[in-house]
């Protein structure tokens, strides 16, 4: 018998809201974050928008002074990681800090941070370089922050595997659990990246969607006028926690993570095979771990990137691993409507897996007017769906030929 991992607590800032309660409703109505990039100006850049957070304060989390000097990926997590601490309940103390980790994913760190130090050392010389310019822009900088602001003295660290970030650090986290090295994770997945460079460079890889004129219906993974992903940005963050050490403070419990799979290719650089092969395995690990049958698994979050590759690959991969029963499953692309926050994405999916269980809804996706031919399973097109649920397989696949799966289980005593 191994340790149950709860989760006892949740938070998000997205582009279609900066907290929980907001981003949940936005995604349960099927509204959608994308429109024109407003951080620089895109004249030159083939694509002109993104999912943008709007709004975002960061004076009620962090000091004004120390908010300047941070990166917003980082700022993002902070705030997260408070606003999961509230919602947990759980009180952090001298005598439980060194059993409470910090394990977050982000992607590329901080890219603004190094556009902008080096057009500063070209225009103006090595000594205008800022001796914060290193320490601000180094991923791990963002579990770095929180846990320094939490007081946590467990594992603090990050993982970087692209787009499967959040799910490969969530998954860590969980497995730290399980070998009882610590009682609870604050883990999830932060990125920020609407730079100029980075709209540029996957621009040059003709990933991203060139759907100017009609932002909002941009991100339409599996139909057959996808164009290419959306570049998001935002934070994901959960609490998860052993179960005894939930039940005997009398924490709220959302749901359990049950399971845990990774995977890889082993293809190409950028493109997974058309066999979805890599894939399957990774959801094929998460059940095996969990000791769950495929039967008995109800929906999907999707990776669901609106790539015409990736999103033909991950419906290939279900079928190849649920065989008949992937007709019956409930799947959602929740970058329909956040655009694809890369390494945040599995942060924040992951988190709307949880409410999928908590509350008994399947968001939409949205923009899926006319599927693909070689897209032809229940993608919950536009509307929610209302059931309960017992477990949601949630996946992220990432440049690398890297993926990850969790599965999460309706909680029960």
């Amino acid at each position: 018998m191994r340790r149950r991992v709860v989760v006892t607590g949740l938070s998000a800032i997205t582009p279609v809201g900066n907290d929980l309660e907001t981003s949940w409703r936005n995604i349960v109505a099927g509204v959608s974050g994308i429109g024109p990039i407003t951080r620089f100006d895109t004249t030159e850049h083939a694509t002109k928008i993104a999912g943008e957070v709007k709004d975002f304060d960061p004076e009620p989390f962090v000091h004004k002074k120390l908010a300047r000097r941070l990166e917003r990926f980082t700022l993002y997590a902070m705030a997260c990681a408070q606003m999961v601490i509230k919602d947990s309940g759980l009180e952090i103390t001298e005598e439980n800090a060194p059993r409470i980790g910090t394990l977050l994913g982000c992607g590329l760190g901080g890219l603004e941070t190094i556009e902008e130090s080096h057009a500063k050392l070209v225009n103006e010389g090595p000594k205008r370089i800022s001796p914060f310019f290193i320490p601000v822009l180094i991923s791990n900088m963002a579990p770095g922050m929180v846990s320094i602001d939490l007081k946590t003295r467990g594992p603090n660290y990050v993982t970087t595997s692209a787009c499967a970030s959040g799910l490969h650090g969530i998954g860590t986290a969980f497995s730290e659990i399980l070998l009882g090295r610590v009682d609870a994770m604050v883990t999830g997945g932060t990125e920020s990246t609407i730079t100029p460079l980075a709209i540029a460079g996957f621009n040059a890889c003709k990933a991203l969607s060139t759907r100017n004129d009609d932002p909002t219906k941009a991100s339409r993974p599996f139909d057959k006028d996808r164009d290419g992903f959306v570049m998001g940005e935002g934070c994901g963050l959960l609490l998860l926690e052993e179960l005894e050490h939930a039940k005997a403070r009398g924490a709220r419990i959302y749901c359990e993570l049950v399971g845990f799979g990774a995977s890889s290719d082993a293809f190409h650089m950028t493109a997974p095979p058309e066999d979805g092969a890599g894939m399957a395995l990774s959801m094929e690990n998460a059940m095996r771990d969990a000791g769950v049958q495929l039967e008995e698994v109800d929906s999907i979050n999707a990776h669901a990137t609106s790539t015409p590759l990736n999103d033909k690959s991950e419906t290939v991969a279900l079928k190849r691993v649920f065989g008949e029963h992937a007709k019956n499953l409930h799947i959602t692309a929740n970058k329909s409507m956040t655009g694809h926050l890369l390494g945040a994405a599995g942060g924040a999916e992951a988190v709307f897996s949880a409410m999928t269980l908590h509350h008994g809804i399947v968001p939409p996706t949205i923009n899926l007017e006319t599927p693909s031919e070689d897209c032809d399973l229940d993608y919950t097109p536009q509307k929610a769906l209302e059931q309960q649920m017992n477990y949601v397989l949630c996946n992220s696949f990432g440049f690398g030929g890297t993926n990850a799966s969790l599965l999460f289980k309706r909680y029960a005593e």
